[in-house]
């Protein structure tokens, strides 16, 4: 089973991937971790599309079975190829975003109050995230994802709400009739 986790930032994509690859015993692979190269300042510097790419695809080659968390919407068409099952999760705004500001304290302290470049870096990410409900949006908004979920020659399940780690795992249980 190849299955693929997308949502909004916060949405709550890379627990529901890390709590499924546990459950199912099958590895998990954020999109972050080849999307962003590592640098002093993280998530400040985008790796090569095409290496990112072939990075994830290495990773991805020794396993029959896998789980990939986030968006693969600007990664190349192969990509709605490669699922047997895709989960679309939805948050309203107002949780996503106080998701993400605790996280982003969580990961970097008060600094991305009292650190002018890291008070930036959150002030512009919070900006961009905030926008995913705006289909006019450049970025990465909702319509982007839904026609990507348009295109996928897999069963695609929508979770919608602020649903338990425990309600999503049961959803997708039933839908691949492991229960």
């Amino acid at each position: 089973m190849k299955i693929h986790i997308l949502g909004a930032s916060c949405a709550g994509s890379t627990t529901l991937g890390n709590a499924l690859s546990s459950q199912l015993n099958i590895p998990y692979f954020d999109t972050d971790s080849f999307f962003w190269e590592k640098s002093a300042v993280p998530y400040t510097v985008k790796r090569d599309p095409l290496l990112r790419n072939e990075l994830l695809k290495a990773e991805l080659s020794p396993f029959e079975n896998y789980i990939v968390g986030g968006s693969l919407v600007s990664w190349g068409e192969e990509w709605k190829q490669m699922f047997d099952l895709a989960v679309f999760l939805y948050l309203p705004q107002e949780i996503r975003m106080e998701r993400l500001v605790k996280r982003e304290l969580e990961r970097y302290g008060n600094a991305i109050y009292d650190d002018p470049q890291r008070h930036q870096l959150f002030l512009d990410f919070i900006d961009w995230a905030s926008k995913y409900d705006n289909r006019a949006f450049t970025g990465r908004n909702i319509g982007i994802h839904e026609n990507w979920l348009n295109g996928l020659n897999c069963k695609v399940i929508k979770i919608e709400g602020d649903t338990t780690v425990a309600e999503r795992l049961n959803r997708i249980v039933k839908v691949l009739d492991l229960s």
